[in-house]
């Protein structure tokens, strides 16, 4: 009975053996190490709120049964937790189970791409390729396999950098100011009439000197007097005649400066004279204005006839003509155009800042807004803003530069209005357009930020749609969008669409120049560069100025390389 027993145990000790000797996972899971893996990026990477991986494999021939299938998932461990991405399912040639198929003799390879959305603590991580094989109603899990160590995450770096945007003055120390008038003549004649001196342009000349004279501000630097004569009669004379219109012209409106004390007139090159002769391009604008009956026969002589005088011959022979042109051309072409110049000065700022507080209206409109760039204080500024929407209330710079600087301060529904009502003013207005972008933006209306963005075409709009492609991992047209301007955001959309060296200029020319943040992308750069120098140089400078760079360092994939190196260990610790 006992030999019995034990015959009959040692034949289920042969089957269990012969059973585990057949499955084929065991063979499969003591070469797993043979499988090799590729993942594209290596570290990962983090773009617009996930990471998205390219996996590769290669299975080595003669490893791969038949009927065996293998599902492969890669899971990514951070901070005692994991999150999958979605698995790949490979299959042995004979297998029922639906998968990518490897075939036993020749091996085989596999790809797949998979993303998942970015959690905290993502960036200090590693990818492990887990693999359980099934083979019938049997399950073996392969040994994990980590296939990438670590996620970058540079593009968390953008900074909401919302940028409002002011109604400029268009302040200058010194400006030029002119005034222009014209004096018409009787034919061959070059005396100044009285009547001509109380038509409206010379009158308000007149009141102008008066006004300019009075203004201790105010400097006359001169004038220039352009002369004609009607192109009729003897060309000597006609040139002659241009000479003493202009003269005649200048000494009444020096008549005018004597007789309010503007010493500068006494100055004999105070006027430039220009006499020009016969006015023929006059005279060939006032006919294609005209609807005189000859009109088109008259322009084709003048393009027939480059010789003056046979010009003039042609035209008297259409005699009933010439007698509407003596009437209705000829007087406006016999002329001096007086054009006075001066330059007025600007308060200093010391008044232009006490005036904005007790007497706005002293100042002019693009004296009171340059008022407002002289101070940092809010109220201040929202003062002088409020003063000069008072007094300019057709200027849009008012209710924007307001809106401005409410939205500065917080008041964000205050703000709006005052936007509101610029855009009433000017709707098509850039920088107004830019500044309801922002509104929307601010409250969770992308789509409509960039609608008003697209339109909007200034520079600060195009910071604040680089801010959103960055988001969206749209690094290309993030930096078409910075366009000129310089900033650290500008400079992170280059090095992310791996423009380093503009990166690099864009950071020196911006405010992050000689901050830790400036500091660490170009510590950044440089290891994208494979530039150790430039790795550690700027990393011991970034952390000079921000101390908690350190852990950062230490932790970010971007350095992956040069975790080792002792100078970069030096730099961080």
């Amino acid at each position: 009975m006992k030999k019995q027993n034990l015959r009959s145990y040692a034949l289920i000790a042969v089957a269990a053996a012969t059973t585990i000797a057949c499955n084929p996972l065991n063979n499969m899971t003591k070469r797993a190490n043979e499988v090799t893996y590729s993942v594209v990026p290596n570290p990962l990477e983090m773009h617009a709120d996930s990471i998205e991986v390219s996996i590769s494999g290669a299975i080595p021939p003669r490893f791969f049964n038949k009927k065996v299938s293998v599902e492969v998932t890669p899971v990514l461990n951070y901070q005692g937790q994991e999150t999958s991405f979605e698995k790949i399912i490979l299959v042995g040639e004979e297998s029922e189970v639906e998968g990518q198929k490897i075939a036993y003799e020749k091996g085989g390879n596999f790809s797949y791409n998979s993303k998942i959305p970015y959690a905290e603590g993502m960036n200090v991580a590693t990818l492990n390729a887990v693999a359980v094989g099934k083979y019938g109603s049997k399950e073996k899990a392969f040994p994990a396999k980590e296939i990438a160590t670590g996620t970058i995450t540079t593009p968390m770096w953008v900074e909401e950098d919302y940028m409002f945007a002011l109604g400029a003055d268009k302040f200058q120390k010194t400006y030029p100011m002119s005034k222009e008038g014209t004096i018409n003549y009787e034919v061959n004649r070059s005396t100044v009439r009285s009547s001509e001196l109380k038509d409206e342009d010379m009158s308000m000349m007149k009141d102008w000197i008066k006004e300019m004279s009075g203004n201790p501000m105010f400097v006359f630097k001169g004038g220039n007097v352009v002369a004609y004569a009607s192109p009729e009669g003897e060309l000597s004379l006609n040139e002659n005649l241009a000479q003493d219109r202009a003269e005649s012209g200048a000494n009444a409106v020096k008549g005018m400066l004597r007789s309010n004390k503007v010493k500068a007139a006494s100055e004999n090159e105070f006027f430039t004279l220009s006499p020009k002769g016969e006015d023929w391009d006059g005279f060939k604008k006032a006919m294609q204005a005209s609807d005189i009956e000859d009109k088109d026969l008259i322009l084709r002589v003048l393009e027939m006839y480059e010789d003056k005088a046979k010009r003039e011959e042609e035209i008297r022979n259409l005699a009933a003509t010439f007698e509407v042109l003596q009437e209705e051309i000829l007087p406006g072409l016999r002329r001096s155009i007086i054009k006075l110049d001066g330059e007025m000065t600007s308060f200093s700022d010391e008044k232009i800042m006490e005036f904005s507080a007790s007497n706005p209206d002293t100042l002019s409109a693009e004296e009171l807004l340059y008022a407002a760039t002289m101070t940092d204080d809010m109220d201040k500024k929202l003062a002088i803003y409020k003063s000069f929407s008072e007094l300019h209330p057709n200027d849009w710079r008012g209710p924007n530069n307001v809106g401005y600087v409410m939205a500065m301060t917080g008041d964000m529904e205050g703000a709006k209005a005052e936007f509101d009502k610029a855009a009433s003013l000017d709707p098509e207005n850039g920088v107004i357009v830019n500044n309801l972008g922002v509104y929307a933006q601010k409250n969770g209306d992308v789509d409509k930020a960039m609608e008003h963005y697209n339109k909007s075409n200034t520079p600060e709009s195009g910071a604040n749609a680089g801010y959103i492609y960055i988001k969206r991992a749209d690094y290309s047209e993030a930096v078409n969008s910075f366009g000129a301007v310089n900033s650290f955001n500008a400079a992170l959309a280059q090095t992310l669409n791996k423009d380093y060296q503009e990166a690099l200029q864009s950071l020196d020319e911006s405010e992050a120049a000689d901050e830790a943040k400036g500091y660490y992308l170009k510590a950044v750069i440089g290891a994208r560069m494979k530039d150790k120098n430039m790795v550690v140089t700027n990393l011991k400078s970034a952390v000079g100025k921000d101390s908690s760079l350190k852990d950062k360092a230490k932790m970010d994939a971007e350095f992956n390389e040069y975790k080792d190196d002792s100078e970069f260990q030096a730099a961080v610790n």
